[in-house]
C-alpha cells in the first residue's frame, strides 16, 4: 500500500498536460505617410472562422487544417489583429488619430477602414499567406465603399512557431503598408 500512493502521484503527473506556449503578433515599423485625414477608424477586423481558435493554425493545405502542438495565441486572434493592426497603422501615420472600433475611444472619423481576413496561414510550401478584403470609406460618404482584395506573403526564417508568428507579423505589417496607400487615395480631396 505504501507504493500505491507514490505510483498514483507519478501517474497523475504524467497525465497532466504541459503549460501551453503562448504567442502574440507584434507591430513592426514601416514607412510613414502624412494624410490630410486626421481621424481614421479601424472597424473590427473580420476573421475567417477556421482561424478563430486558441490554437495557432499552421496551415490549411490539402483540405486539412494543421494546428501547432500545445502552442496557442496569448489572446483571441480577432482581438489581437484589431490591436496589432491599429498599432501598425499608428506607426505609419504619425499625424493621424487611428482608433479601433473595439476600443474605448471614438470620434467622428474622416476615414473608416474595414478589413476582412479570409486566410492567414501557411501554404503547402510553408509560405505565410495573408488574404484580406479591404474597404476604405470617407466619413461623409453615403455610397458603399469599394472593396479590394490584397494578397501578401512572408517566408518564415525557420521551422519554429516563433519564426512562423514573426512571418505573420511581417505579413500584417505589409498589409498596413498597402492600406496606407489606399487611405491616402481615399483621403485625397476630390
Amino acid at each position: 500500500m505504501r507504493f500505491v500512493l507514490p505510483f498514483a502521484v507519478a501517474l497523475l503527473a504524467a497525465c497532466s498536460s504541459p503549460t501551453p506556449e503562448l504567442y502574440t503578433l507584434a507591430a513592426l515599423p514601416g514607412p510613414t505617410a502624412h494624410l490630410p485625414a486626421h481621424g481614421i477608424e479601424v472597424r473590427r477586423v473580420g476573421l475567417a472562422g477556421y482561424l478563430d481558435r486558441p490554437a495557432i493554425v499552421r496551415s490549411s493545405a490539402a483540405f486539412r487544417l494543421r494546428l501547432a502542438d500545445n502552442q496557442r495565441w496569448g489572446e483571441p486572434l480577432g482581438s489581437m489583429l484589431d490591436r496589432v493592426f491599429a498599432e501598425d497603422l499608428v506607426e505609419r501615420l504619425p499625424d493621424a488619430a487611428v482608433f479601433s472600433e473595439s476600443g474605448a475611444i471614438s470620434t467622428a472619423p474622416d476615414l473608416t477602414l474595414e478589413v476582412d481576413v479570409q486566410r492567414f496561414d501557411a501554404d503547402a510550401d510553408g509560405t505565410i499567406v495573408l488574404l484580406a478584403q479591404v474597404a476604405v470609406r470617407r466619413g461623409d460618404a453615403r455610397r458603399p465603399a469599394e472593396a479590394t482584395t490584397l494578397r501578401l506573403t512572408a517566408i518564415p526564417a525557420g521551422p519554429t512557431t516563433r519564426d512562423y508568428v514573426a512571418a505573420m507579423s511581417q505579413a500584417l505589417a505589409g498589409l498596413a503598408d498597402r492600406i496606407v496607400v489606399l487611405l491616402a487615395d481615399a483621403g485625397a480631396p476630390g
